[in-house]
């Protein structure tokens, strides 16, 4: 039996040969995105803004969605870990504009802190693409 092909879908972060991660790993119809932040290279985007971060991230998550064959219905399921639970409207708000429809099952739970302090949420997904 032939195992499923993988394809590593990388975003050009500097962090990824050095730590060794993809942005997303495809196998056969399954995708998992890593945990994605609001970053745009060294830049923290949104600073503050949990609802900002929190779009930034999901367009970032889509665009490499896109890059594995896949979009945002594909998606099954979401893991969201944020900073400042109390922010759960905001995030639910963001995530709503892109999941409405989808609704997959979904995780939200309070960490102590992320890599960068201005850091406010990651986000990892995993997509399965009917065949």
């Amino acid at each position: 039996m032939q195992s499923p092909s993988r394809q590593n879908i990388a975003s050009g972060a500097p962090w990824e040969e050095s730590i060794g991660y993809s942005r997303a790993v495809r196998v056969g119809n399954v995708i998992e995105v890593a945990g994605t932040t609001a970053t745009d290279g060294e830049t923290t985007i949104a600073v503050g803004d949990m609802y900002g971060q929190t779009r930034f991230i999901l367009q970032k998550i889509e665009k490499a969605l896109q890059q594995a064959g896949a979009g945002m219905q594909d998606v099954v399921r979401t893991r969201l870990f944020v900073t400042d639970i109390s922010q759960w409207e905001a995030v639910g708000r963001a995530h709503g504009e892109f999941f409405g429809q989808v609704k997959p099952a979904t995780t939200m739970v309070e960490v102590k802190a992320l890599i960068r302090p201005d850091l406010l949420i990651e986000i990892e997904v995993t997509a399965i693409i009917a065949s």
